[in-house]
């Protein structure tokens, strides 16, 4: 469906009980359902004629109607940020995002981010996706690395969008672990909401809960941590850090969910500035694959993002 367009909804079974927003995203490829949310919540998007709100249960029937605004002009400047590109044609490009980086523009981080850099690298992308993210399916948390996909034109951003949403893309991930993880694999499957009182973080305790199933598998064990491979069944926001905090085997370094957990690396270690307890200064975090169909040629790709520097360090120090 062109952006800018009016469209007519007929509520069919299969969408009888569903949240509203969810329904528009699922039938309309180039409409989000966060932007489909956005655009129930000013009464862009209607229920027969009537304002609803995005959570609303849509009944067999129901006449949905509005329209999906076209992206407005990007105001975000280019930045010739150096850019670890894993892959890129006409379609699409994949990059291996620093420890670090923002992904896109937000209060604080105006310059400097990954849309920032994409801008400069890809002058087509201000039309694709919107104001603040052009070109953006996914994120990564500014002090989580690896592998990400970015669509370099509508086409590619519906077929990415579409994928992600009915989970067809399989993201893993690399994750070092306080403590020693009882199993050599596991499935964490707790429910994951904004918490009750701090509105910044996510918790398995929250008045709204959301699915969410994080597989793991031990990649090799240390003396006070284990190195473990994470492949995301949901994409919760924070999901890997809740769930691992949740289980008492907290992300090494993680300044939100971690605690006080600290590692130990060898006390005997030479030029160690606290005496061998060594602080990792970001959350050992990395999304080391992703696997997905390209957007045009349909087939089926994989990318693998090399571990950055200090997380490789950290991990050379455990095995010594």
């Amino acid at each position: 469906m062109p952006l800018n367009s009016a469209f007519v909804i007929c509520a069919d079974e299969s969408a009888s009980g569903k949240r509203l927003d969810v329904v528009v995203s699922s039938l309309i490829p180039s409409c989000s359902r966060s932007i489909a949310a956005s655009l129930i919540l000013k009464g862009i998007i209607s229920v027969q004629g009537n304002i609803k709100k995005p959570g609303y249960r849509v009944k067999y029937g129901d006449k949905i109607s509005g329209s999906i605004p076209a992206p407005e002009p990007v105001r975000h400047l280019p930045e010739p940020l150096e850019l670890d590109i894993l892959h890129e044609d006409e379609d699409i490009i994949v990059i291996n995002k620093p420890p670090g980086m923002v992904v896109h523009p937000a209060p604080g981080h105006y310059s400097g981010t990954l849309v920032n850099a994409l801008l400069y690298h890809c002058p087509d992308l201000p039309g694709i996706g919107g104001e603040i993210r052009p070109g953006i399916v996914h994120r990564l948390d500014k002090d989580t690395s690896g592998a990400l996909v970015v669509a370099k034109n509508d086409a590619s951003l519906a077929s990415l969008a579409y994928q992600f949403r009915e989970r067809k893309i399989r993201k893993q991930y690399l994750a070092l672990v306080h403590g020693s993880m009882e199993q050599d694999s596991g499935s964490i499957a707790l429910p994951i909401g904004r918490h009750p009182s701090d509105r910044k973080k996510m918790s398995v305790l929250t008045r709204k809960p959301r699915m969410a199933e994080t597989a793991w598998e031990v990649a090799e064990r240390f003396d006070t941590a284990t190195l473990i491979r994470i492949d995301l069944k949901t994409g919760r926001t924070h999901q890997i850090r809740v769930h691992c905090a949740a289980i008492r085997h907290p992300v090494v370094g993680d300044p939100v969910y971690g605690g006080r957990a600290k590692i130990l690396v060898n006390s005997k270690i030479k030029g160690s500035a606290t005496g061998g307890l060594k602080l990792a200064k970001r959350q050992m975090l990395h999304a080391w694959r992703i696997r997905f169909n390209h957007p045009a040629t349909k087939k089926t790709m994989e990318f693998e993002a090399p571990v950055p520097d200090d997380m490789a360090e950290l991990i050379g120090k455990l095995r010594n």
